[in-house]
């Protein structure tokens, strides 16, 4: 996750760093980003190393056979926990198993996970800023499944955007030649090129949203103590 400081150098208080963004003259701008160690990565460890789903995109009808993880947690600290943690030592924990717990219900908590961890993140952010984030704007594979981006705006309380082209970060490499070579003139040129597939509102009440954000952070402490 990105947040684009301009041209200030922000050193994060919260568990971030500072990165240089895509900057289209010699005028240095910056950002604030969070990184995760395992962020749709889980769904292929849910295909090949657990074999619960032949390919990824199976995995959104396998967790809507259940309409909620039933208390499942998955952190997927496989190789330690990145931001705004940091704890190399962390490994992988499934909390919340019970007699009736399915690989339906894994699954669901693996989904949910990459949504709890880009909650940790702009939680993180939104302590740095000088303003609260209004919206999240997605791109890559994950952002296609829908099962996700619903969640993942229900915990943060704003919209979540999907855009017509997910594969942003090709994209923007694009933008940046385009605009070297002159085929595009500035970059509010490119701004209004930006299209909006669907817009995921937040449908969740806050008191739910935060109570499951807790229950997120306690599994994270659990898995650290491992």
């Amino acid at each position: 996750m990105l947040m684009h400081t301009g041209g200030k150098f922000h050193t994060s208080s919260n568990g971030l760093i500072t990165t240089s963004a895509a900057q289209a003259s010699a005028t240095p701008e910056f950002a604030l980003e969070g990184s995760v160690f395992v962020g749709g990565a889980v769904v292929q460890w849910l295909r090949d190393g657990l074999g619960a789903i032949r390919s990824s995109a199976e995995v959104q009808a396998l967790a809507e056979t259940v309409p909620d993880s039933a208390g499942v947690m998955l952190v997927p600290a496989f190789t330690g926990l990145g931001a705004p943690y940091w704890n190399p030592e962390a490994r992988g924990t499934i909390t919340g198993l019970t007699r009736g717990s399915t690989t339906a219900h894994i699954a669901r908590a693996a989904l949910e996970s990459i949504a709890f961890q880009s909650t940790a993140l702009l939680q993180a952010m939104n302590r740095d800023a000088s303003q609260a984030v209004t919206e999240l704007r997605v791109d890559g594979g994950a952002c296609v499944n829908d099962l996700l981006m619903q969640f993942q705006a229900d915990l943060l309380g704003i919209p979540v955007l999907r855009p017509a082209v997910v594969e942003t970060t090709a994209l923007g490499a694009a933008y940046l030649a385009g605009l070297s070579s002159g085929i595009y003139l500035s970059t509010a040129e490119l701004s209004r090129q930006w299209r909006i597939e669907r817009s995921f509102e937040p449908q969740m009440s806050r008191d739910q949203a935060q109570a499951l954000m807790a229950g997120w952070e306690k599994a994270v402490r659990q898995t650290v103590a491992n």
